[in-house]
Order: structure tokens, then C-alpha cells, then sequence
């Protein structure tokens, strides 16, 4: 009796837990050269829930994590990573997020998230001030 007492205690507490508690913590490589070519997210797309984060790892010098301003969804609180240091980001707003290398944006270092299962899978349109080459990549990674 009092074993099946302690079993219905565990039950009631899992179903109880906060979401945070269930959330997964995904990795994201920040490359000077990858799969992808040179100044890579790998991933560069990340599909995730609601409620997960992203812990960003610079394996060489000079890269961050950073979020366009013209790609957040609305209601999403915009960050900025700190230089070579590793960086986890929660995502608590459903939408597409497009993400930046802050010095090697120009060069195409950009990356998409998918937060939530309500993501229009159609390409966005990208802004206007996306430099050329980031432009290039964020169609590529949309288009697959």
C-alpha cells in the first residue's frame, strides 16, 4: 500500500513538472569551416519546440550568436552573444528566428530556428538589408 502510495506521488509530480524542466538544450557549432563551407552554423536549421534552447559553441575564435532584428518573430525578445563564448538562448516564441555571426554576417555565417509547430514551412520573405551573401544562404537553407 504504501509503495503504490509513493508511485502515485512520482505520477502526479511528472505531470505537475514546469515545461522548462521537459525542454531540450540543442547545440549549435559556430565554424570558421564546415560541412556548409567557411563561417558555418552546423546546424545551420534547427527545428525546435517551444520552450528549448540553444546553446551556441564557438569551436574557433571570433564568432557569436546574434538575432536579426528584421527576421524575430513579433513578441520575441532580440539577443546578442558575446565574442569566442558560449551562449544558451531560450526560445519562449513560437515563429522563424533568423540568426547572425555579428562579425561574419557579410560573409553568409547566418542560421534559421524554427521555434513551435506552427511554423509556415514556405520561405519568408527576406529584408532588403540582408548583405548578398547572407541572402544567398538564408535562400539556400529555406529552399531544402
Amino acid at each position: 500500500m504504501k509503495y503504490c502510495a509513493i508511485i502515485g506521488c512520482i505520477a502526479v509530480a511528472a505531470l505537475l513538472l514546469p515545461d522548462a524542466v521537459m525542454a531540450e538544450t540543442h547545440e549549435v557549432k559556430m565554424l570558421n569551416r564546415g560541412a556548409g563551407g567557411a563561417m558555418v552554423y552546423e546546424p545551420d536549421h534547427l527545428t525546435i519546440a517551444l520552450g528549448d534552447s540553444v546553446h551556441f559553441v564557438p569551436t574557433q575564435k571570433g564568432h557569436n550568436a546574434a538575432s536579426i532584428k528584421e527576421m524575430l518573430p513579433q513578441g520575441a525578445t532580440p539577443f546578442l552573444g558575446p565574442l569566442s563564448k558560449e551562449e544558451t538562448v531560450r526560445f519562449d516564441v513560437a515563429g522563424r528566428y533568423g540568426i547572425k555571426c555579428t562579425p561574419h554576417y557579410a560573409m553568409g555565417m547566418v542560421m534559421v530556428i524554427d521555434v513551435g509547430e506552427t511554423v509556415d514551412p514556405l520561405p519568408q520573405t527576406l529584408p532588403d538589408t540582408i548583405p548578398r551573401r547572407a541572402r544567398e544562404r538564408f535562400e539556400e537553407i529555406l529552399s531544402r
